[in-house]
């Protein structure tokens, strides 16, 4: 099947072969999609391999053969956001995020426009903690898997003064013993209204949302948890 004036985004790129690349897209009409881009060697390719960096958002044509089609074509439609630092770590873990959750040839326009509107977040001055967490929550919603943030697992509304654990099957639990990876209740109502909680509260947020991302990734976790894990060490003030 032959695809024609597709936009998509570049999730990721690895090099095939020695002048080619396997693309990973997030397309329009066609959810995630794997290509081979071949002979990008030499000038005259140097555009075509330019448009197929992660974060661009391309025009692209391509064969449908099985797992992986054949790029026919690609043309960037913009210039990608220039990020640096965390924002460019938080880029990486969610295409990293995207590649482990989403099938192949799977239709997933919202999330296409969703991917869209956080690639812009991205390089705006919003907190990237917040713009993450809403993602996350967003991708959830998408997949299958969201969960109720404003009611606990036996149909009670969340109690602000409470905390909760994130089951991934059944939502909020309440947790009285305050584990590892709870949340406090208005940090779990202010993520249901899209309201940005105070810091305290938006840090809490991460961890409750990481178990239940886990709980569907498998048991693999995500190579970007790691980097992230390890430049945060390594910017952690030592003692003398």
């Amino acid at each position: 099947m032959r695809i024609e004036g597709q936009p998509a985004y570049v999730l990721h790129a690895r090099p095939w072969r020695e002048t080619s690349l396997i693309v990973e897209l997030l397309s329009r009409d066609h959810g995630r999609v794997g290509v081979v881009a071949r002979g990008l060697s030499g000038p005259k390719r140097h555009p075509l391999r330019a448009a197929l960096q992660p974060l661009q958002h391309v025009r692209a044509d391509w064969l449908g053969r099985g797992e992986l089609g054949r790029l026919l074509a690609a043309e960037a439609l913009d210039a990608a956001p220039l990020l640096t630092g965390d924002h460019l770590l938080a880029a990486f873990y969610v295409n990293e995020l995207l590649l482990r959750l989403l099938p192949r040839q799977d239709p997933a326009a919202t999330l296409y426009e969703r991917y869209g509107e956080l690639r812009a977040e991205l390089a705006a001055t919003t907190p990237l903690a917040w713009t993450l967490r809403r993602f996350e929550r967003d991708l959830l919603d998408l997949l299958g898997y969201g969960l109720p943030l404003d009611t606990s697992a036996d149909g009670r509304a969340i109690d602000p003064a409470a905390r909760y654990r994130l089951d991934p099957e059944l939502g909020p639990v309440r947790d009285p013993h305050h584990g590892a990876g709870s949340a406090s209740g208005a940090a779990l109502l202010a993520l249901a209204a899209d309201r940005l909680p105070p810091p305290a509260q938006l840090a809490e947020l991460r961890p409750a949302l990481r178990a239940v991302l886990r709980s569907h990734l498998g048991g693999a976790p995500l190579k970007s948890w790691s980097l992230m894990g390890d430049l945060a060490e390594l910017a952690a003030p030592r003692g003398e």
